[in-house]
Order: structure tokens, then C-alpha cells, then sequence
């Protein structure tokens, strides 16, 4: 099965927000998945980006193929992880 992790769109007409989601490659947009890794909502100020970043390595590791947008996403994830201040 060739599993890629991309966005599925909720939300109602012209308000959209998120779920980024590990499904088969064949599936269509919002159809079938196998699990939720994070959300996106872009209507916020800045835009919420939650991931379980666990999950998304574990699906990295298992061979998922991000989306372009996803793989955006999670490398401002990571340099925000990074940057942020550890005690």
C-alpha cells in the first residue's frame, strides 16, 4: 500500500480548517484514512499547525510521502521546535 500524508478539508463554505491524515495514495481527498497526525487551520492569526510529530516520523520512517504542502508544514514545525527555547 503506498500511504502519503496530506490534507483533508473540513469546514463550511468559506471557512475552511484541516486534518492532516496518513491515507492510501489511491483514496480520494476526503475519503478513506488510516490515521490523523495533525490539523491545520489557516483562518487563524497566525495559522494553528499542531502535529503529533511521533506519528509523522513513524510514517516518514514507514515510507509515507508527504504532499507539498504537508511537507511545508512540517519543516515549519521542526524549525519552530527547534528554535524554541528549552529549559
Amino acid at each position: 500500500m503506498a500511504v502519503t500524508l496530506r490534507l483533508t478539508r473540513g469546514g463550511g463554505k468559506k471557512s475552511p480548517h484541516y486534518r492532516v491524515v496518513a491515507s492510501d495514495r489511491r483514496s480520494p481527498r476526503d475519503g478513506r484514512l488510516i490515521e490523523q497526525v495533525g490539523i491545520y487551520d489557516p483562518r487563524c492569526n497566525p495559522p494553528e499547525v499542531k502535529f503529533d510529530m511521533a506519528r509523522v516520523d513513524h510514517w516518514l520512517a514507514a515510507g509515507a510521502v508527504p504532499s507539498e504542502t504537508v511537507g511545508q508544514l512540517i519543516k515549519k514545525v521542526r524549525r519552530a521546535a527547534a528554535a524554541a527555547p528549552t529549559e
